[in-house]
Protein backbone atom coordinates (compact mmCIF):
# COMPACT_ATOMS: atom_id res chain seq x y z
CA UNK A 1 0.00 0.00 0.00
CA UNK A 2 1.08 3.63 -1.12
CA UNK A 3 1.55 6.82 1.41
CA UNK A 4 0.49 10.29 -0.78
CA UNK A 5 0.20 12.09 2.74
CA UNK A 6 2.31 10.97 5.50
CA UNK A 7 6.26 11.23 4.48
CA UNK A 8 8.87 10.05 6.84
CA UNK A 9 7.83 11.58 10.45
CA UNK A 10 3.64 11.97 9.74
CA UNK A 11 2.29 14.40 7.83
CA UNK A 12 3.97 17.87 7.25
CA UNK A 13 3.35 21.09 5.50
CA UNK A 14 2.83 24.67 5.06
CA UNK A 15 -0.07 25.71 7.59
CA UNK A 16 -3.51 26.18 6.11
CA UNK A 17 -2.61 24.90 2.50
CA UNK A 18 -3.65 21.40 1.97
CA UNK A 19 -2.55 18.88 3.59
CA UNK A 20 -2.11 20.87 6.80
CA UNK A 21 -5.63 22.22 6.52
CA UNK A 22 -8.53 22.25 9.32
CA UNK A 23 -10.61 19.72 6.65
CA UNK A 24 -7.27 17.15 6.33
CA UNK A 25 -6.71 17.14 9.82
CA UNK A 26 -10.63 16.23 10.74
CA UNK A 27 -10.08 13.95 8.19
CA UNK A 28 -7.28 12.14 9.23
CA UNK A 29 -8.96 12.50 12.71
CA UNK A 30 -11.68 10.21 11.81
CA UNK A 31 -9.62 7.68 9.69
CA UNK A 32 -7.06 7.30 12.37
CA UNK A 33 -9.92 7.22 14.97
CA UNK A 34 -11.93 4.15 13.28
CA UNK A 35 -8.47 2.14 12.61
CA UNK A 36 -8.29 2.12 16.14
CA UNK A 37 -11.66 1.55 17.16
CA UNK A 38 -11.39 -1.92 18.78
CA UNK A 39 -13.81 -3.68 21.32
CA UNK A 40 -16.01 -2.38 23.65
CA UNK A 41 -14.08 -0.24 25.64
CA UNK A 42 -14.46 3.51 25.99
CA UNK A 43 -11.79 4.69 23.37
CA UNK A 44 -9.20 7.51 24.32
CA UNK A 45 -6.76 9.66 21.95
CA UNK A 46 -5.12 11.84 23.55
CA UNK A 47 -3.79 15.15 21.71
CA UNK A 48 -0.34 17.04 22.08
CA UNK A 49 1.59 20.01 20.30
CA UNK A 50 4.05 22.36 20.00
CA UNK A 51 3.36 26.53 20.02
CA UNK A 52 2.68 27.10 16.48
CA UNK A 53 -0.25 29.65 15.97
CA UNK A 54 -1.57 26.93 13.64
CA UNK A 55 -1.71 24.55 16.39
CA UNK A 56 -5.21 26.61 17.53
CA UNK A 57 -7.02 25.39 13.96
CA UNK A 58 -5.13 21.60 13.71
CA UNK A 59 -6.24 20.85 17.52
CA UNK A 60 -9.88 21.22 17.50
CA UNK A 61 -10.47 20.16 14.10
CA UNK A 62 -8.45 16.86 15.13
CA UNK A 63 -10.34 16.55 18.37
CA UNK A 64 -13.72 17.13 16.85
CA UNK A 65 -12.76 13.92 14.42
CA UNK A 66 -11.96 11.86 16.83
CA UNK A 67 -14.95 13.03 19.15
CA UNK A 68 -17.24 11.95 16.03
CA UNK A 69 -16.41 8.55 15.59
CA UNK A 70 -16.75 8.07 19.24
CA UNK A 71 -13.43 8.57 20.71
CA UNK A 72 -12.67 10.84 24.45
CA UNK A 73 -10.25 13.27 23.39
CA UNK A 74 -7.52 14.34 26.27
CA UNK A 75 -5.75 18.00 25.40
CA UNK A 76 -2.61 18.10 26.66
CA UNK A 77 -1.64 21.58 25.74
CA UNK A 78 1.81 22.62 24.72
CA UNK A 79 4.33 19.18 25.55
CA UNK A 80 7.23 17.51 23.74
CA UNK A 81 6.60 15.23 21.30
CA UNK A 82 8.10 12.24 23.28
CA UNK A 83 5.69 12.65 26.57
CA UNK A 84 2.56 12.51 23.98
CA UNK A 85 3.99 9.02 23.35
CA UNK A 86 4.82 8.46 26.86
CA UNK A 87 1.46 9.65 27.93
CA UNK A 88 -0.44 7.16 25.34
CA UNK A 89 0.97 4.48 26.87
CA UNK A 90 0.91 5.69 30.79
CA UNK A 91 -2.87 6.16 30.25
CA UNK A 92 -3.53 3.16 28.13
CA UNK A 93 -4.94 5.62 25.47
CA UNK A 94 -5.67 3.61 21.95
CA UNK A 95 -4.19 6.47 20.22
CA UNK A 96 -1.84 9.58 20.50
CA UNK A 97 -1.38 12.76 18.18
CA UNK A 98 1.61 15.19 18.28
CA UNK A 99 0.65 18.39 16.37
CA UNK A 100 4.47 19.80 15.42
CA UNK A 101 6.71 20.51 12.38
CA UNK A 102 9.62 19.58 14.48
CA UNK A 103 12.36 21.52 13.37
CA UNK A 104 10.80 23.80 10.85
CA UNK A 105 9.88 27.57 11.01
CA UNK A 106 6.38 28.69 12.32
CA UNK A 107 4.75 28.60 8.73
CA UNK A 108 4.82 24.96 8.68
CA UNK A 109 3.01 22.41 10.77
CA UNK A 110 2.49 18.71 11.21
CA UNK A 111 0.45 15.51 12.46
CA UNK A 112 2.45 12.67 14.21
CA UNK A 113 0.34 9.90 15.18
CA UNK A 114 1.43 7.19 17.79
CA UNK A 115 -0.21 3.56 18.43
CA UNK A 116 -1.15 2.42 22.34
CA UNK A 117 2.25 1.23 22.71
CA UNK A 118 3.55 4.25 22.46
CA UNK A 119 5.47 4.02 19.68
CA UNK A 120 4.58 5.72 16.26
CA UNK A 121 2.61 4.30 13.38
CA UNK A 122 4.22 2.13 10.65
CA UNK A 123 4.50 2.52 7.38
CA UNK A 124 1.58 0.09 6.86
CA UNK A 125 -0.62 1.41 9.14
CA UNK A 126 -0.67 4.63 7.85
CA UNK A 127 -1.24 3.77 4.60
CA UNK A 128 -4.46 1.74 6.07
CA UNK A 129 -5.58 4.89 7.33
CA UNK A 130 -5.05 7.35 3.93
CA UNK A 131 -6.64 4.00 2.34
CA UNK A 132 -10.13 4.74 5.01
CA UNK A 133 -9.86 8.27 4.01
CA UNK A 134 -9.91 7.76 0.29
CA UNK A 135 -12.52 5.06 0.41
CA UNK A 136 -14.59 7.21 3.02
CA UNK A 137 -14.44 4.42 5.53
CA UNK A 138 -14.59 7.17 8.26
CA UNK A 139 -18.37 6.13 9.76
CA UNK A 140 -18.93 8.32 12.63
CA UNK A 141 -20.61 7.17 15.36
CA UNK A 142 -24.13 7.79 16.84
CA UNK A 143 -25.47 10.38 18.94
CA UNK A 144 -25.30 8.48 22.07
CA UNK A 145 -22.52 7.29 21.62
CA UNK A 146 -19.83 10.81 21.05
CA UNK A 147 -16.61 10.73 22.55
CA UNK A 148 -16.07 14.06 25.07
CA UNK A 149 -13.38 16.18 25.40
CA UNK A 150 -11.13 17.41 28.71
CA UNK A 151 -7.50 19.16 28.92
CA UNK A 152 -4.52 17.68 30.94
CA UNK A 153 -2.09 20.70 30.73
CA UNK A 154 -0.57 20.74 34.49
CA UNK A 155 -0.95 17.22 35.75
CA UNK A 156 0.46 16.07 31.85
CA UNK A 157 3.67 18.64 32.43
CA UNK A 158 3.94 16.86 36.06
CA UNK A 159 4.33 13.11 34.81
CA UNK A 160 6.47 13.74 32.00
CA UNK A 161 8.63 15.72 34.32
CA UNK A 162 8.31 13.25 36.67
CA UNK A 163 9.08 10.26 34.23
CA UNK A 164 12.44 12.69 32.52
CA UNK A 165 13.70 12.75 36.14
CA UNK A 166 13.38 8.64 36.82
CA UNK A 167 15.85 8.55 33.70
CA UNK A 168 18.67 10.05 35.90
CA UNK A 169 20.70 7.36 37.72
CA UNK A 170 19.54 7.22 40.98
CA UNK A 171 21.72 9.33 43.46
CA UNK A 172 23.30 12.21 41.30
CA UNK A 173 22.58 15.40 41.34
CA UNK A 174 23.36 18.67 39.01
CA UNK A 175 23.90 20.38 42.04
CA UNK A 176 26.69 22.96 41.17
CA UNK A 177 26.68 22.78 37.95
CA UNK A 178 25.13 26.11 35.58
CA UNK A 179 22.99 24.75 32.79
CA UNK A 180 21.87 26.24 29.47
CA UNK A 181 18.54 25.20 28.21
CA UNK A 182 17.64 27.00 24.91
CA UNK A 183 13.64 25.18 24.41
CA UNK A 184 13.63 26.69 20.65
CA UNK A 185 10.55 28.58 22.47
CA UNK A 186 8.48 25.44 21.43
CA UNK A 187 6.76 22.12 22.93
CA UNK A 188 9.56 22.01 26.31
CA UNK A 189 9.57 25.71 27.07
CA UNK A 190 8.27 25.04 30.04
CA UNK A 191 8.54 21.67 31.14
CA UNK A 192 12.38 21.19 30.28
CA UNK A 193 13.97 24.52 32.77
CA UNK A 194 11.95 22.71 35.57
CA UNK A 195 13.52 19.13 34.94
CA UNK A 196 16.76 20.62 35.38
CA UNK A 197 16.25 22.76 38.09
CA UNK A 198 14.38 19.94 40.36
CA UNK A 199 17.57 18.16 39.57
CA UNK A 200 19.77 21.03 41.12
CA UNK A 201 21.68 22.57 38.42
CA UNK A 202 21.42 26.23 38.36
CA UNK A 203 19.34 26.79 35.04
CA UNK A 204 19.99 29.84 32.05
CA UNK A 205 16.61 29.33 30.05
CA UNK A 206 16.73 30.47 26.47
CA UNK A 207 13.80 30.41 23.97
CA UNK A 208 10.93 30.53 26.70
CA UNK A 209 9.11 33.06 25.44
CA UNK A 210 6.86 31.77 22.10
CA UNK A 211 4.73 33.56 20.90
CA UNK A 212 3.52 31.71 18.14
CA UNK A 213 5.77 32.99 15.63
CA UNK A 214 9.05 32.12 17.36
CA UNK A 215 9.54 29.16 17.10
CA UNK A 216 12.61 27.61 16.02
CA UNK A 217 13.93 31.52 15.04
CA UNK A 218 17.08 31.62 15.72
CA UNK A 219 17.39 29.65 18.33
CA UNK A 220 16.99 25.73 19.26
CA UNK A 221 19.23 22.72 17.68
CA UNK A 222 18.68 23.65 14.32
CA UNK A 223 20.65 26.77 15.29
CA UNK A 224 22.86 26.63 18.65
CA UNK A 225 24.76 29.89 18.60
CA UNK A 226 22.63 31.38 20.94
CA UNK A 227 22.62 28.58 23.31
CA UNK A 228 26.63 28.22 22.35
CA UNK A 229 26.84 32.06 22.98
CA UNK A 230 24.97 31.67 26.28
CA UNK A 231 27.00 29.11 27.74
CA UNK A 232 29.98 31.03 27.40
CA UNK A 233 28.57 34.77 28.50
CA UNK A 234 27.04 33.40 31.79
CA UNK A 235 30.17 30.59 32.33
CA UNK A 236 27.90 27.83 32.29
CA UNK A 237 29.08 24.18 32.29
CA UNK A 238 26.90 22.72 30.15
CA UNK A 239 24.53 23.52 27.14
CA UNK A 240 21.51 22.23 25.67
CA UNK A 241 19.44 23.30 22.36
CA UNK A 242 16.21 21.08 21.72
CA UNK A 243 14.00 21.26 18.54
CA UNK A 244 10.60 22.69 18.65
CA UNK A 245 8.92 19.54 19.27
CA UNK A 246 11.95 18.61 22.16
CA UNK A 247 12.60 15.16 20.30
CA UNK A 248 16.26 16.39 19.36
CA UNK A 249 18.43 18.00 21.12
CA UNK A 250 22.46 19.43 20.07
CA UNK A 251 24.63 19.75 23.23
CA UNK A 252 27.55 21.94 24.15
CA UNK A 253 30.30 21.41 26.57
CA UNK A 254 31.51 24.66 28.79
CA UNK A 255 33.70 26.44 25.74
CA UNK A 256 30.51 26.60 23.80
CA UNK A 257 31.65 23.96 21.31
CA UNK A 258 28.96 21.53 19.97
CA UNK A 259 28.56 17.91 20.74
CA UNK A 260 26.48 16.53 18.10
CA UNK A 261 24.31 13.32 18.09
CA UNK A 262 27.17 11.13 16.73
CA UNK A 263 29.50 11.90 20.11
CA UNK A 264 26.16 11.74 22.05
CA UNK A 265 25.59 8.06 20.79
CA UNK A 266 29.06 7.27 21.29
CA UNK A 267 29.62 8.42 24.80
CA UNK A 268 25.66 6.65 26.29
CA UNK A 269 26.87 4.15 24.28
CA UNK A 270 30.24 3.73 25.69
CA UNK A 271 29.34 4.02 29.33
CA UNK A 272 26.24 1.27 28.74
CA UNK A 273 29.04 -1.17 27.63
CA UNK A 274 30.69 0.04 30.70
CA UNK A 275 27.85 -0.82 33.06
CA UNK A 276 26.67 -3.98 31.34
CA UNK A 277 23.55 -2.13 29.90
CA UNK A 278 24.10 -1.74 26.57
CA UNK A 279 21.57 -4.51 24.87
CA UNK A 280 21.96 -6.31 21.58
CA UNK A 281 26.06 -5.42 21.07
CA UNK A 282 25.15 -2.47 18.90
CA UNK A 283 24.42 0.79 18.18
CA UNK A 284 22.02 1.73 16.05
CA UNK A 285 22.00 5.05 13.53
CA UNK A 286 21.09 5.93 10.20
CA UNK A 287 23.37 6.28 6.79
CA UNK A 288 24.30 9.92 7.67
CA UNK A 289 26.33 9.18 10.64
CA UNK A 290 30.37 10.21 10.59
CA UNK A 291 32.56 6.80 9.75
CA UNK A 292 34.46 8.68 12.88
CA UNK A 293 31.40 6.95 15.15
CA UNK A 294 31.68 3.55 13.25
CA UNK A 295 35.19 3.05 13.80
CA UNK A 296 35.30 4.37 17.45
CA UNK A 297 32.52 1.64 18.36
CA UNK A 298 34.39 -0.60 16.36
CA UNK A 299 37.62 -0.56 18.63
CA UNK A 300 35.12 -0.76 21.58
CA UNK A 301 34.12 -4.07 20.14
CA UNK A 302 30.62 -2.43 19.79
CA UNK A 303 28.65 -2.77 16.19
CA UNK A 304 27.04 0.47 14.34
CA UNK A 305 23.70 -0.78 12.58
CA UNK A 306 22.60 1.41 9.96
CA UNK A 307 18.97 2.66 8.69
CA UNK A 308 17.70 5.29 6.55
CA UNK A 309 17.40 8.67 7.52
CA UNK A 310 14.47 9.34 10.25
CA UNK A 311 14.51 8.01 13.66
CA UNK A 312 11.34 6.04 13.23
CA UNK A 313 13.86 4.01 11.30
CA UNK A 314 16.35 4.03 13.70
CA UNK A 315 13.51 2.59 16.45
CA UNK A 316 12.13 -0.34 14.04
CA UNK A 317 15.38 -1.58 14.17
CA UNK A 318 16.14 -1.19 17.45
CA UNK A 319 12.71 -3.26 18.31
CA UNK A 320 13.59 -5.65 15.75
CA UNK A 321 17.33 -5.97 16.57
CA UNK A 322 16.38 -5.44 20.69
CA UNK A 323 19.21 -2.46 20.68
CA UNK A 324 18.55 0.24 23.31
CA UNK A 325 20.79 3.04 22.18
CA UNK A 326 20.47 4.49 18.56
CA UNK A 327 19.66 7.81 17.00
CA UNK A 328 20.36 10.38 14.37
CA UNK A 329 23.75 12.90 14.15
CA UNK A 330 21.21 15.71 14.19
CA UNK A 331 20.33 15.28 17.44
CA UNK A 332 17.53 12.67 17.85
CA UNK A 333 18.63 9.78 20.44
CA UNK A 334 16.59 6.69 21.00
CA UNK A 335 17.25 5.30 24.65
CA UNK A 336 14.60 2.63 24.25
CA UNK A 337 15.17 1.59 28.34
CA UNK A 338 13.53 5.12 29.04
CA UNK A 339 11.07 5.88 25.65
CA UNK A 340 9.44 5.00 22.82
CA UNK A 341 11.05 7.72 20.55
CA UNK A 342 13.92 10.34 20.72
CA UNK A 343 13.70 12.60 23.53
CA UNK A 344 16.50 15.85 23.79
CA UNK A 345 16.02 15.90 27.51
CA UNK A 346 16.66 12.50 28.53
CA UNK A 347 19.23 11.88 26.07
CA UNK A 348 21.36 15.20 27.45
CA UNK A 349 20.80 14.04 30.97
CA UNK A 350 22.53 10.86 29.99
CA UNK A 351 25.63 12.89 29.25
CA UNK A 352 25.18 14.64 31.99
CA UNK A 353 25.22 11.81 34.05
CA UNK A 354 28.59 10.47 32.47
CA UNK A 355 29.97 14.14 33.33
CA UNK A 356 29.07 14.14 37.15
CA UNK A 357 30.04 10.61 37.53
CA UNK A 358 33.47 11.95 35.68
CA UNK A 359 34.14 15.14 38.03
CA UNK A 360 35.93 16.59 35.28
CA UNK A 361 34.50 19.77 32.61
CA UNK A 362 32.27 18.58 29.63
CA UNK A 363 34.53 19.11 27.20
CA UNK A 364 37.21 16.33 28.31
CA UNK A 365 34.25 13.95 28.25
CA UNK A 366 32.19 14.57 25.35
CA UNK A 367 34.96 14.73 23.09
CA UNK A 368 35.52 10.70 22.00
CA UNK A 369 36.48 10.80 18.24
CA UNK A 370 37.90 13.12 15.54
CA UNK A 371 35.07 12.81 12.78
CA UNK A 372 36.27 12.62 9.43
CA UNK A 373 35.69 15.84 7.37
CA UNK A 374 31.70 15.51 6.12
CA UNK A 375 29.91 17.72 4.01
CA UNK A 376 25.82 17.76 3.31
CA UNK A 377 24.18 20.17 1.06
CA UNK A 378 20.99 20.36 -0.36
CA UNK A 379 19.86 21.12 -3.87
CA UNK A 380 16.27 21.92 -4.19
CA UNK A 381 14.09 20.84 -7.22
CA UNK A 382 10.93 21.44 -8.77
CA UNK A 383 8.74 17.72 -9.86
CA UNK A 384 10.32 15.63 -11.57
CA UNK A 385 12.63 12.44 -10.18
CA UNK A 386 15.93 14.40 -10.87
CA UNK A 387 17.56 11.44 -9.08
CA UNK A 388 16.57 9.14 -11.78
CA UNK A 389 18.54 10.97 -14.65
CA UNK A 390 21.29 9.34 -16.65
CA UNK A 391 23.69 12.58 -16.06
CA UNK A 392 22.95 11.97 -12.43
CA UNK A 393 23.64 8.52 -11.99
CA UNK A 394 26.77 8.75 -13.58
CA UNK A 395 27.84 12.05 -11.48
CA UNK A 396 27.01 9.89 -8.67
CA UNK A 397 28.70 6.32 -9.71
CA UNK A 398 32.50 8.68 -10.55
CA UNK A 399 31.50 10.30 -6.96
CA UNK A 400 31.95 7.09 -5.44
CA UNK A 401 34.67 5.92 -7.36
CA UNK A 402 36.61 8.71 -6.29
CA UNK A 403 36.40 8.59 -2.67
CA UNK A 404 36.86 4.76 -2.63
CA UNK A 405 36.83 2.54 0.34
CA UNK A 406 38.21 5.54 2.62
CA UNK A 407 34.81 7.78 2.44
CA UNK A 408 31.03 7.34 2.03
CA UNK A 409 28.47 9.13 -0.29
CA UNK A 410 24.73 9.04 0.67
CA UNK A 411 22.17 10.90 -1.70
CA UNK A 412 18.86 11.18 -0.68
CA UNK A 413 15.14 12.79 -1.63
CA UNK A 414 13.97 14.70 1.48
CA UNK A 415 10.90 13.31 3.46
CA UNK A 416 9.86 16.53 4.11
CA UNK A 417 10.75 19.00 1.37
CA UNK A 418 11.42 19.30 -1.87
CA UNK A 419 14.80 19.21 -1.71
CA UNK A 420 17.79 16.11 -2.98
CA UNK A 421 20.09 16.12 -0.04
CA UNK A 422 23.70 15.17 -0.77
CA UNK A 423 26.53 14.10 1.87
CA UNK A 424 29.88 12.88 1.00
CA UNK A 425 32.33 11.99 4.10
CA UNK A 426 36.16 10.89 3.66
CA UNK A 427 39.70 11.62 4.56
CA UNK A 428 40.36 14.40 1.78
CA UNK A 429 37.99 17.29 2.68
CA UNK A 430 38.70 18.97 0.01
CA UNK A 431 37.77 15.87 -2.77
CA UNK A 432 34.64 15.40 -0.24
CA UNK A 433 34.03 19.14 -1.25
CA UNK A 434 34.71 19.05 -4.95
CA UNK A 435 32.53 15.51 -5.07
CA UNK A 436 29.70 17.23 -3.27
CA UNK A 437 29.95 20.43 -5.87
CA UNK A 438 30.18 18.47 -9.05
CA UNK A 439 26.93 16.18 -7.71
CA UNK A 440 25.19 19.10 -6.89
CA UNK A 441 25.85 20.90 -9.98
CA UNK A 442 25.03 18.16 -12.19
CA UNK A 443 21.40 17.59 -10.21
CA UNK A 444 20.63 21.63 -10.67
CA UNK A 445 21.50 21.30 -14.45
CA UNK A 446 19.43 18.23 -15.13
CA UNK A 447 16.49 19.46 -12.29
CA UNK A 448 16.56 22.93 -13.94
Amino acid sequence: MTRKLFGTDGIRGTANVEPITAETALAVAKAAGRQFLRGDHRHTVVIGKDTRLSGYMLEPAMAAGFISVGMDVVLLGPLPTPAVGMLTRSMRADLGVMISASHNPYEDNGIKLFGPDGYKLSDEVEAEIEARIDNGDCEVAPAHQLGRAQRLDESGHGRYIEFVKGSFPRGLRLDGLKVVIDCANGAAYRVAPKVLYELGAEVVPVGVYPDGFNINQRCGATDPARMQEAVVTHGADFGIALDGDADRAILADEKGNVVDGDQVMALVGRSWLQDGRLSGGAVVATVMSNLGLERFLGNLGVGLVRTPVGDRYVVEQMRAGGFNVGGEQSGHIVLTDFATTGDGLIAALQVLAVVVQSDQPASEVTRLFEPLPQLLRNVRFNGGAPLEDDKVQAAIRDGETRLGDAGRLVIRKSGTEPLIRVMAEGEDEALVDQVVSDICQTIEQRAG
